[in-house]
């Protein structure tokens, strides 16, 4: 009897401490359950955070960021997010020592995007504030160029003037045919030479001087009077022949002055209209008609 009791109290022991068993064992299977689902939210959510920062990086890699060692950083950890989502995806959510691991990651790769951006940032408003300065720069240079440019309109107008200013003038001419005795004619069949009476108007602006004057007599049929190829001047970046020339003293006051054109024996003067232009100092001064009669 007393052994059957003694069987009784073991069993129901026994029984209590299996009971006991499964109920921790159960208890223990809930927990980890609990703990898998929670981590398991975790490693989404996570997974969240690594996809967001991977957008940022490629909004951040499509800004024009004018600085390749900024640039390759930003691609490095570019790429470094990747792998890291990549191995987050690979990992069990029952991992927490890695899943902790990347979290940590996850931090640390935002603090330095943090530092990249600040530096895009400052990037971008020097960058800002430099294009403005340029446009400046560009806008005074124009406008400098545009102050050049009417200043040498100015100048080259003032140099004209002057130059126009500083031109002699020869205000009148008047011609006197001589025969072979030099004695005056009125019939060109007994010309001999011709006598010019000129008149040059003061200026005293004009550099005085000992000047070259030289006249071109041209015919009735158009053709210059004692035309020589030895006998040529500049006019005009072109040397062109003259009839005659004559040195001249001018100083500034009004001058007059005589020129002659002897004629060859041979030649048979033509009567009618003639013309006789002076040049000085590389400038036309004076242009006068005169007629020959029969």
């Amino acid at each position: 009897m007393t052994n059957k009791k003694l069987l009784i109290t073991i069993f129901v022991l026994l029984a209590v401490a299996i009971a006991a068993l499964l109920v921790w064992n159960l208890n223990q299977r809930q927990e980890l359950n609990e703990m898998v689902e929670q981590m398991t939210i975790e490693k989404e959510e996570l997974e969240e955070e690594y996809e967001d920062l991977a957008i940022q990086f490629d909004g951040y890699q499509q800004m024009d960021i004018r600085n390749d060692s900024l640039q390759d950083l930003l691609s490095r950890e570019q790429q470094r997010v990747q792998d890291l989502l990549e191995e987050l995806r690979q990992t069990k959510a029952s991992n927490a020592r890695r899943i902790a691991e990347l979290k940590k990651e996850l931090a640390t790769v935002r603090a330095v995007m943090k530092d990249y951006v600040r530096q895009i940032d400052s990037l971008n408003a020097t960058n800002a504030r430099l294009t403005i300065e340029n446009q400046q720069v560009k806008e005074e240079n124009q406008q400098v160029k545009n102050r050049n440019e009417e200043l040498t309109q100015a100048n080259t107008a003032l140099t004209e003037t002057v130059t126009r200013a500083s031109m002699l003038e020869m205000t009148s001419c008047s011609l006197i045919m001589l025969n072979k005795n030099d004695k005056k004619t009125r019939m060109a069949s007994h010309v001999r030479k011709l006598q010019f009476d000129y008149v040059i108007a003061k200026n005293i602006t004009c550099t005085p001087g000992i000047k070259d004057l030289y006249a071109r007599v041209i015919t009735p049929d158009g053709v210059l009077l004692g035309e020589s190829e030895s006998k040529q001047f500049p006019f005009e970046n072109l040397y062109i022949a003259y009839t005659l020339t004559q040195q001249l003293e001018y100083t500034g006051e009004t001058y007059g002055g005589t020129c002659y054109c002897p004629l060859d024996e041979d030649y048979e003067v033509q009567a009618g209209f003639y013309t006789i232009d002076f040049f000085c100092d590389g400038n036309l001064i004076g242009s006068f008609p005169f007629t020959l009669k029969k």
